[in-house]
């Protein structure tokens, strides 16, 4: 395995040389499709998965109506499992893939033996617990007093920061289970941010026209958790140039 190989996460690359070299015996790089869990509500937290490339993945909370509503989105920025706790912990809620491909993976407990020799590494994943933490703290107040087409535009934004591209991968269904409204609902406002001009839909597609407009139309929060991010890990957070 290869240094390059075991890059494409900017939160691993962001590491001081010295501490990505106390990792780099236990990384593995992996192939995940998507619809992969790695999170299990209740089930204890065995590895830490760092998506890497174009690699998107959720923390998602079940309801107990039966659907499900979206926490946080981590790509290439972050990792699932493993951060905020010392390991050996149950997930809470569940991480599964949204959009497959390349990811790093390590076990919990050679993470918590790299935390345990470098105070520099173990405060890099704590900064970083605290940047989700405050992504899944934003959703929470977003969830309550924004309305749907300002939430979606943030969630756009951020999944094309993520992904690196003009095209994110989400069906109607698929937004309307992450952001928690009925389909027709959310149909109805994508097709309003069609009309507008700053996104068309394609099948399984949304691709982003008018980046500036979406900005505007979007809520606070994405400038938010961007700036809390850049304050506590400079330069780890993806901007789209596209």
């Amino acid at each position: 395995m290869t240094r390059t190989d075991l890059s494409g996460n900017r939160l691993l690359d962001s590491l001081l040389h010295r501490d990505r070299e106390i990792l780099f015996p236990a990384l593995k790089s992996i192939e995940l499709s998507r619809g992969t869990v790695l999170l299990q509500p209740g089930v204890s937290v065995q590895r830490v998965h760092f998506p890497a490339d174009h690699t998107l993945a959720s923390l998602v909370l079940g309801l107990r109506d039966g659907r499900s509503v979206e926490a946080a989105m981590i790509g290439i920025e972050g990792a699932l499992g493993g951060i905020i706790s010392d390991g050996g912990k149950p997930a809470y809620a569940t991480g599964i893939v949204e959009v497959g491909g390349r990811a790093l993976s390590l076990p919990v407990e050679m993470l918590e033996d790299a935390k345990a020799r470098s105070q520099t590494l173990r405060d890099h994943f704590a900064r970083y617990g605290d940047c989700l933490l405050a992504q899944v703290l934003q959703s929470v107040a977003c969830n309550a007093v924004h309305d749907f087409e300002a939430r979606l535009a943030r969630w756009l934004l951020a999944a094309q920061d993520r992904l690196g591209r003009r095209d994110v991968s989400a069906t109607q269904d698929f937004i309307a289970e992450m952001l928690g409204v009925r389909r027709t609902y959310a149909t109805r406002i994508v097709g309003t941010l069609e009309r507008r001009g700053a996104v068309r839909r394609r099948r399984g597609l949304i691709s982003i026209i008018d980046r500036g407009l979406l900005e505007r139309i979007a809520c606070d929060c994405y400038a938010f958790l961007r700036r809390h991010f850049e304050r506590l890990l400079p330069g780890v957070y993806p901007a789209y140039d596209g």
